[in-house]
């Protein structure tokens, strides 16, 4: 069985993703890179990631894109506000085996005081496989 731990080609700028969550936790390591507007999470394919056929899920596709647009929203929002999904839209329009650098670049379109818009392209060693939208809902944090 080949495992995530297997590879250790990082590339520049990740670091461990300091937001874990049950969910992903399976998944780790993931990993996660702030730019000026967005946050990034990537991860390194492997057994965990892959459907019956040895290609990347769709679930976890949908999964990353979910989280790290929410993160990025949380971040461009100031982080005052737990965020909820309330839409996600994902085309997969390639594939992606063991080994490759998966990578979910988000860009947030534009928010709100109670709701934010943004879309991610997810590539496999810089190839675009999926793209996703998602509107998330801003809850004040308790």
């Amino acid at each position: 069985m080949t495992t995530s731990t297997d590879f250790a080609d990082v590339p520049d700028g990740f670091a461990p993703n300091p937001r874990r969550s049950p969910l992903t936790d399976p998944w780790e390591p993931i990993y996660w890179k702030e730019t000026p507007g967005a946050v990034v999470l990537a991860l390194r394919l492997a057994d965990p990631h892959t459907n019956a056929r040895g290609l990347i899920h769709g679930g976890l596709i949908a999964a990353m894109a979910d989280k790290a647009m929410g993160h990025s929203c949380g971040r461009k929002m100031g982080g005052t506000a737990s965020l909820v999904t309330i839409n996600l839209s994902v085309d997969y329009i390639g594939s992606a085996r063991i080994g490759q650098w998966l990578a979910v670049e988000s860009e947030v379109l534009k928010t709100g005081s109670t709701i934010c818009f943004v879309q991610c392209a997810i590539k496999a060693d810089d190839e675009i496989i999926a793209r996703a939208n998602a509107t998330f809902r801003a809850v004040k944090k308790k």
